[in-house]
């Protein structure tokens, strides 16, 4: 008894190669688990034209992302199963659940028929999927934290548990280079294959012509989602190489362990304030600065800046590549100094700098597009005809003609001012000199206004210098091919992208370990796990939506970037009131009540 309490207390030493290799070996399954996950976000827009048929264009990819969003939301109740279950059970034996379940859900996409061959089922299955998958991940992280913050020394935890932290951005890398070169693959190797509409029949141009698109859009997106199932086996293999957690196991020789995690956890005060201060003053801001850095920009550059998908991928891996490094940089510096001034500095840092960085992407990405955005656009409108355009499960429907010509404005990437105008008026837009007259979309005639708002939207953005068609706007970047960086306005992108990536390894590099120290060993598992899946499940996994209705209703393409400001600023100020300091100093073994 005397070795093992030896083993899991005196963590000062030195570690050895075997607890190295079982590191190493846990963060290499959780890159794989995270590729999972990320690849339907990267694909979302494909897999929508295949599961979502019946539906117009932008229905077909709301649903997508309501599919999406589905393995955030359900994130936090994974944490709450799993992490029980890895306080129960054990470490190894929850890792190896999630890991089957994740690499399980991720191959059956990739197997299964679109909504032509079985109907509304499809999409039914896939979002079911999709919902395994984040419980799946929702358990994975805080046991891939826990197991390596338990094995490694007191004064390394940071560092150790930083290779933890990276496995979230090499996952998203993994899946963007395997996209890349699928995609390259695929569609320099097999023809395009027609467009085929619910009923499995073609679809047809305006000319008589049958639509075609892309051999990777058509089938060619399955290759990455099938591939899985190898990246399984090796999870698999890695996993059943582990050993248990050393102070699992003397806990549970000494009967120590928590008969109900979930209770003890968050049903008293005690500890239900910890996790609460955890969420509040630590993962809410690091997770909209991480998602902000990462899928924010990247949906940015393809949605706001018009960056064509596979450039865009392509500036963003670059910048993983040269930013991941951070993580155990900062990972490191936490030993020294604390972990609760980085993650802090880190928040601020982006709430100040977000506006300028974001302005400074479009100007370098888009010449032609910012110096439009100079043109005064002015929408008149009756305040009360204006929503909120707040949808994360893609149900409602903004019918209003303010809430039409706003989205429209948005969607082309156009900044406006809003006057109000008499109640009932419909609402109208002024470009220059130029004034278009919105529309009911709840109206008899609405598909011939739609028609006729779009063609005269279009005409004016085009006479006021806003590039309404990507392909024939020579100043916008673009990468031919992975390599096709060499450019200043190329290199200047991913210098922009890095430079978010770093700050998103300032809040994310030490946050394994501080939430490690927060939670005792008995509760430990269950406790980091909910507080970081809330975070980042809903505080991150809303900020697509949340930013897009921001930018709707003000009409500024940037204003968005206010709902990741303000939760950055709650998390400093809650976090410097509220969450200790010194945690790094601290035994995280000292409160077991051994």
């Amino acid at each position: 008894m005397t070795t093992t309490t030896t083993n899991v207390r005196d963590r000062s030493r030195p570690m050895t190669g075997e607890e190295k290799k079982v590191i190493l070996a846990s963060s290499a399954g959780t890159i794989f688990e995270w590729y999972d996950f990320y690849l339907y976000g990267s694909l979302a827009a494909v897999i929508g034209a295949q599961f979502f048929t019946p539906f117009p264009e932008a229905t077909r990819n709301v649903f997508a992302l309501l599919a999406f969003a589905a393995g955030f939301i359900v994130r936090p109740f994974g944490a709450l199963v799993f992490g029980s279950l890895g306080d129960l059970i054990g470490r190894k034996y929850t890792f190896l659940m999630t890991i089957m379940i994740m690499g399980l859900s991720t191959f059956l996409v990739g197997m299964l028929p679109s909504y032509y061959s079985w109907g509304v089922a499809a999409p039914i299955i896939l979002i079911t999927l999709r919902m395994l998958q984040g419980l799946a991940l929702g358990g994975e992280y805080g046991g891939a934290a826990v197991y390596v913050a338990e094995h490694a020394p007191a004064n390394q935890r940071g560092y150790f548990t930083a290779f933890i932290q990276t496995t979230a951005t090499l996952g998203l890398l993994l899946s963007l280079i395997v996209i890349i070169s699928v995609q390259g693959y695929v569609n320099g190797n097999y023809p395009d294959q027609p467009v085929l509409d619910a009923a499995g029949a073609a679809v047809m141009n305006a000319d008589g012509t049958p639509a075609m698109m892309k051999a990777f859009n058509a089938w060619g997106w399955r290759i990455p989602f099938l591939g899985s199932i190898l990246l399984l086996a090796i999870s698999l293999y890695i996993r059943l190489q582990m050993n248990e957690s050393p102070a699992f196991k003397k806990m549970k020789e000494e009967g120590a362990q928590s008969k109900a995690p979930l209770r003890e956890a968050f049903g008293n005060w005690r500890n239900g304030k910890i996790a609460l201060i955890a969420l509040l003053g630590l993962t809410a801001g690091q997770a909209v600065v991480w998602y902000s850095g990462q899928f924010y920009a990247l949906f940015f550059m393809q949605n706001i800046v018009k960056i064509d998908s596979f450039s865009a991928n392509v500036f963003v891996a670059w910048s993983l590549v040269l930013g991941t490094g951070g993580f155990l940089f900062f990972g490191a510096l936490s030993d020294r100094i604390g972990r609760k001034p980085i993650i802090l500095a880190g928040c601020l840092i982006a709430a100040v700098t977000y506006f300028p960085v974001f302005k400074f992407l479009t100007e370098t990405a888009n010449p032609v597009l910012s110096h439009a955005q100079d043109t005064p656009i002015t929408v008149t409108a009756d305040p009360a005809d204006c929503s909120f355009q707040f949808n994360p499960v893609g149900t409602a429907k903004f019918t209003n003609s303010c809430d039409i010509l706003k989205a429209g404005l948005t969607a082309r990437s156009a900044n406006s001012s809003t006057e109000d105008a008499p109640a009932g008026t419909i609402a109208s837009v002024k470009i220059g000199e130029t004034v278009i007259q919105g529309y009911d979309g709840k109206a008899e005639n609405a598909a011939d206004e739609k028609k006729r708002f779009d063609g005269e939207l279009n005409a004016a953005l085009t006479a006021a210098g806003y590039p309404i068609n990507p392909s024939e706007n020579t100043s916008l970047a673009k990468a031919e091919h992975f390599l096709d960086i060499f450019t200043v306005q190329k290199l200047t992108i991913v210098a922009i992208l890095t430079y978010l990536i770093i700050l998103v390894t300032m809040v994310y590099g030490p946050i394994a370990a501080m939430l490690v120290e927060l939670f005792p060993t008995r509760i430990r598992y269950s406790g980091l796990s909910l507080p970081y899946h809330i975070g980042n499940g809903w505080f991150g996994g809303l900020l697509p939506a949340t930013a897009f209705a921001i930018s709707a209703q003000t009409g500024n393409i940037y204003a968005g970037l206010w709902y990741a400001i303000v939760v950055a600023m709650m998390t400093v100020v809650i976090g410097a009131l509220f969450v200790p300091g010194g945690t790094h100093k601290k035994d995280i073994f000292a409160d077991d009540g051994r």
